[in-house]
């Protein structure tokens, strides 16, 4: 049977040049973190007088690691749709680094067992922020925030205003360099390059991005979209606590405040990558270049001399402009 051809003649190249168009805008939006980091890159590079290009990138890639880790487990509620987001990443941080290295009491031989009690204290976070949220109807932002108390308290009770330190092992790895080159970025690198994976390639991946494009469809498609939202919130618990467990060991030590930067820098970090807060979109990659782009901008603020509430002060308005401007639908 023939289908005649309902699109009027001359107007179908004109339709797919626009497609391609689109698209592209739409994979730009990924791009745009790494473009303004270079140029805040080259900023700094040219107010020292041609000095210390080097070592400029190589501290804002190590600084950057730990917002991309946090920002992937945002990215993966985020992507499960409007709505989601979680605001207990600076909480369970917290609560794992203080947990983590307090059993560890600075021995290298329990780095595994303390990594691996890191692990079940995100992974043990994000089932409870779930749980409120599916069982007692709570928003997810209300939710997340009311456990992020719960969190915090518990570190408190467990090291006070003490700061915890970590194994040597552990602060040595995270400043290990192998040929000049900082291994802890690597690791992070490779992470992405797993989660990119498992976003486009793996069936919780199509599962997850179906359920943020339309939860309605994904249930008559037969996706059981409660468990999926289940382990996106759980895997971002578990990120948070892998940032908290690697930050103690390059600064010396858990403290209470070691998360604080981390609750909208993880939201920014997803959008400036390339996705979307309707959800439906993940971008591991992109992450990258908006965690380089907010470092850089705190290197550039420093190096003019500007006190840390200035410099607060322009980044939080730079990550609530990247937010407020960025697409409100999937798909966009």
């Amino acid at each position: 049977m023939i289908v005649p051809d309902t699109v009027p003649r001359g107007t179908g190249q004109p339709l797919k040049g626009s497609l391609k168009i689109l698209s592209r805008l739409r994979g730009a939006r990924g791009a745009l973190g790494f473009a303004v980091a270079a140029l805040l890159w080259i900023a700094t590079f040219a107010y020292a007088g041609g000095q210390g290009a080097g070592a400029t990138l190589s501290t804002a890639l190590a600084f950057a690691a730990f917002g991309v880790i946090v920002g992937t487990g945002q990215m993966l509620v985020i992507a499960s749709g409007s709505g989601n987001f979680d605001l207990s990443i600076p909480s369970v941080m917290t609560l794992a680094a203080y947990i983590s290295m307090g059993l560890m009491h600075g021995q290298d031989y329990r780095l595994a067992g303390g990594f691996a009690v890191a692990l079940a204290v995100g992974a043990v976070a994000g089932a409870l922020n779930f749980l409120a949220i599916a069982a007692l109807r709570l928003p997810p932002m209300i939710a997340t925030l009311a456990w992020s108390f719960v969190f915090q308290s518990l570190a408190m009770n467990l090291g006070g205003e003490a700061t915890i330190k970590p194994p040597a092992l552990l602060s040595e790895f995270t400043v290990f360099r192998l040929g000049g080159v900082q291994v802890m970025p690597l690791f992070v690198m490779a992470m992405t390059a797993v989660m990119a994976v498992v976003v486009k390639r793996t069936v919780f991946g199509r599962h997850l991005l179906a359920i943020g494009q339309s939860e309605r469809g994904a249930r008559l498609a037969g996706i059981h979209v409660t468990r999926v939202r289940l382990y996106s919130y759980m895997l971002c618990g578990i990120a948070a606590a892998v940032a908290g467990f690697l930050l103690s060991g390059f600064t010396g030590g858990a403290a209470l405040n070691m998360g604080d930067t981390y609750m909208m820098e993880s939201v920014a970090v997803v959008v400036l990558g390339g996705a979307s807060v309707a959800g439906g979109e993940a971008n591991p990659i992109g992450i990258w270049g908006a965690a380089l782009f907010f470092n850089l901008l705190a290197i550039l603020l420093n190096t003019f001399g500007l006190d840390a509430g200035v410099r607060l002060l322009l980044t939080g308005i730079m990550v609530v402009l990247i937010v407020a401007v960025a697409p409100r639908t999937a798909g966009d």
